[in-house]
């Protein structure tokens, strides 16, 4: 059984749907958007996320350096995700390392602009761990692609002499990858008094790292590309299959 997998908590009291999650090891691990399809983007980092899932001969493989969707990548990638239909992408990002709050952060920022704050909270949205900023691109006249890498430890747990070793080959051949499952929410507001974007819809694509907690934070250390295998999730995205279906071509224009 994949260690991975995407759940729905109990509903709660006048509500049709329960709570998104990804669980690890079968304890949740992030909370994501809910599912009305008006309501904020989010991934919150929760207790069941205190491990990696990294295995000696992916990372190997990964350090080797792909140039497409290899076949037999994915295979041994398909035995930590759950079961499901996904879209393949191999993408290069120049990840930006964030903190809730601090400079760059999305929630305390363009989540604003668009949402507000908080209505209960009186606060942005908190993701409780440090993430990774990888681009944001117009969509559409009224739509914008934010796309994050999330790791599933907090760089503070990654060993410095690793991420030291992986900062040295940064920008030298093959280029170094990492793995992700990843899922497209799009956000809609249905409008807020008060911001300054209340009718911008937000493709958020967000990256959860599975193999690559060194080599992104070496990247985002010097300022230097990395690659992403990214296999997005069609069954588990808050998004319609065309959409999903669309973001190669997205992702090619900056």
């Amino acid at each position: 059984m994949a260690p991975l997998r995407f759940a729905e908590g109990e509903h709660q009291p006048g509500s049709w749907r329960g709570r998104r999650y990804l669980t690890l090891d079968g304890q949740p691990a992030f909370e994501l958007s809910f599912w009305c399809g008006t309501c904020p983007f989010l991934f919150e980092r929760l207790p069941g996320a205190n491990r990696t899932l990294s295995a000696d001969a992916l990372t190997a493989r990964l350090n080797e350096g792909l140039s497409g969707a290899d076949a037999a990548v994915i295979e041994l990638a398909s035995q930590l995700v759950p079961e499901g239909e996904y879209l393949p992408l191999l993408v290069e990002v120049a990840p930006q390392l964030v903190y809730p709050a601090g400079k760059g952060d999305y929630f305390a920022d363009e989540q604003v602009r668009t949402w507000g704050i908080d209505s209960f909270w009186g606060l942005p949205g908190y993701p409780r761990t440090p993430y990774y900023r990888a681009g944001t691109r117009p969509v559409a006249k009224s739509a914008r692609l934010f796309e994050f890498v999330v790791p599933m430890v907090p760089p503070s747990w990654n060993n410095p002499g690793t991420v030291s070793r992986y900062t040295q080959r940064h920008g030298k051949e093959p280029a170094l990858t990492c793995l992700t499952v990843a899922i497209l929410d799009i956000c809609q507001p249905a409008g807020a008094a008060g911001v300054s974007e209340p009718g911008l819809a937000h493709w958020c694509l967000a990256h959860f790292l599975l193999d690559g907690h060194h080599k992104i934070q070496a990247a985002a250390q010097a300022a230097q590309p990395v690659c992403l295998l990214a296999l997005l999730s069609i069954d588990h995205s808050l998004a319609q299959r065309d959409d999903i279906l669309a973001m190669p071509g997205i992702l090619r224009h900056p």
